[in-house]
C-alpha cells in the first residue's frame, strides 16, 4: 500500500507538473517503467541532469520501494562535479549509500562481475546533441554491456536541446575514439532514444553483438515474465521543432543556453592552443588567444569549478564574446555549424604552424582537433584557407547519406 500511495504522489507530481511544461521527459512517466522496476534489483547509469522535478530520479526511485543496487557515472561523475576529462574513483554515494562505479577513464563499461547481481539496468542522461560531447559514447558501451550480460536496458529519454538540426562533417571510423565512435555529423538531431535505436539497427554496436538481431520489445503488457532487449520510454510533448530549455546544467563547462548553443560550433577550438572559454563565465561563447589582436574582446581564463586549470589560465587573451540571450544565439547560430570565427581566428594567428595543439605523433588520427572534427579534412581545408562555404559543400553528401539513416529511427515528429 505504501509503495502504491508513493507512486500515485508521484502521478500527482507529473501531472502538475504537465500543467506547466508541455514537454516532458521519459523519466517522468513513471507509470510506463515502474512497473517493470518493481521487484527487481537494479543498475543505474546516471548524473546530476537525471532528474524528477527538482529531484534526482535515484532519490526519487529509492523512496518509490525500488531496489537500485548500484550505480554507474560517466565523464563529470555521478553528481555531475568533476572537471572534463577529470579521472573519478569509484566509491559510495554519500546520498543514497549506493556504490558508484565510474565508467569514464580506462573502464567504459559494466563486466560482467558489475553485473552479477543485477535483473535490469537503466539510463537516464541529458545529452545535448553533439557527437563529440561523450555521453552517445557512454550510452553505447552500456547498451553493449546489457546486451554481452543479456540483462534488459530501460533509456529513458530527454529532449535534445540541440535536436532542431542536423549539420557538420560525418566522422570517418579510421578516427573513431571516445569523443566519436560512429559515422554521424556533429549535430545528429536525435534524443538519445533514437540515437540508440540507431547504432542497434545499423549494426553499429561491438563485434559480440552486431551479428545479433536485437529489437526492443514486451511480450506480454502485464505478463510477469515480460521481457525485451532495450525499452525506450519516450518524452511527451516533444518534437524535432521543439526549443527545449535544459532545466540543469549539462556539465559544469555548459552553464547555460548560450554556451549549448554554440558548443557544437565552438568546440573545434579544444584542438588548438586557443582558449575556448572554459575559466570565464560563458564557456564556449567565449574565446581567444593572447596572441590575438588587441583590438578583440579581452578575457582572461581563471580557475573555476568544473575548470581547474583552464587553457591560459591567468593570461589575458584577446578574441570574441557571442554570448547573448537565446533568441540572440538562435538567430546567430540559424540552425548550422558556424564556421567563420575558426576560420577568422585562423586568418589572423601569427603563428600558423602552430595554431592546432601537437600530438604525439605525426599521424593524422592522432590529432585531437581532428578526432573532434571527425577525420583531417577539416584541419586540410583551413590550412588551405577553403571558404566556409567550399568547407560547407564538401560535408553535403555524407550529410545527405546519414539523413536518410536517421529517418528511419526517429520517434518524435522531425523538423522537415
Amino acid at each position: 500500500m505504501k509503495i502504491l500511495a508513493a507512486i500515485c504522489f508521484m502521478l500527482s507530481f507529473v501531472l502538475a507538473t504537465a500543467q506547466k511544461s508541455s514537454i516532458l521527459p521519459g523519466a517522468y512517466r513513471t507509470e510506463s517503467y515502474l512497473p517493470l522496476l518493481k521487484g527487481k534489483r537494479v543498475a543505474v547509469f546516471a548524473n546530476h541532469t537525471a532528474t524528477i522535478g527538482k529531484t534526482h530520479l535515484v532519490d526519487s526511485l529509492q523512496k518509490l520501494g525500488i531496489n537500485i543496487v548500484v550505480a554507474f557515472g560517466p565523464e563529470h561523475g555521478f553528481r555531475g562535479t568533476a572537471d572534463a576529462g577529470e579521472k573519478v574513483d569509484n566509491y559510495t554515494d554519500a546520498a543514497t549509500g549506493i556504490p558508484v562505479i565510474s565508467l569514464y577513464g580506462k573502464k567504459r563499461k559494466p563486466s560482467a562481475e558489475d553485473l552479477k547481481n543485477v535483473d535490469i539496468m537503466l539510463f537516464d542522461i541529458q545529452d545535448v546533441g553533439t557527437r563529440f560531447y561523450t555521453f552517445i559514447s557512454s550510452l553505447q558501451e552500456y547498451m553493449e554491456s546489457a546486451f554481452e550480460n543479456s540483462k534488459p536496458l530501460i533509456i529513458l529519454d530527454r529532449p535534445n536541446p540541440n535536436g532542431f538540426y542536423v549539420d557538420g562533417p560525418v566522422l570517418d571510423t579510421a578516427y573513431r575514439s571516445f569523443i566519436g565512435m560512429q559515422p554521424v555529423p556533429i549535430v545528429y538531431g536525435m534524443t538519445l532514444g533514437e540515437y540508440a535505436r540507431m547504432i542497434t539497427g545499423e549494426g553499429w554496436l561491438s563485434s559480440r553483438v552486431a551479428n545479433e538481431k536485437y529489437r526492443y520489445y514486451l511480450r506480454a503488457k502485464h505478463s510477469k515474465d515480460t521481457a525485451f532487449h532495450f525499452l525506450v520510454i519516450k518524452c511527451s510533448g516533444y518534437t524535432h521543432k521543439s526549443k527545449y530549455i535544459l532545466p540543469v546544467k549539462p556539465s559544469p563547462n555548459l552553464p547555460d543556453m548560450a554556451s549549448v548553443y554554440w558548443y557544437a560550433s565552438n568546440c573545434f577550438f579544444e584542438g588548438t592552443v586557443l582558449s575556448e572559454g572554459r575559466g570565464t563565465p560563458h564557456p564556449f561563447c567565449i574565446f581567444g588567444h593572447p596572441s590575438l589582436p588587441p583590438s578583440l574582446y579581452a578575457f582572461t581564463p581563471v580557475s573555476t569549478d568544473g575548470a581547474k586549470d583552464p587553457k591560459l589560465k591567468n593570461r589575458q587573451c584577446y578574441g570574441w564574446n557571442l554570448y547573448g540571450n537565446n533568441a540572440e544565439v538562435l538567430h546567430s547560430i540559424n540552425n548550422q555549424i558556424q564556421l567563420s570565427y575558426l576560420l577568422e581566428a585562423y586568418r589572423l594567428f601569427p603563428d600558423k604552424e602552430h595554431f592546432f595543439l601537437p600530438s604525439k605523433s605525426n599521424a593524422p588520427t592522432a590529432s585531437f582537433f581532428n578526432k573532434l572534427a571527425g577525420s583531417n579534412r577539416l584541419m586540410e581545408q583551413i590550412k588551405a584557407e577553403k571558404t566556409e562555404a567550399e568547407i560547407r559543400a564538401s560535408w553535403q553528401p555524407q550529410l545527405d547519406t546519414f539523413k536518410k539513416i536517421r529517418k528511419k529511427y526517429l520517434l518524435y515528429t522531425d523538423f522537415e
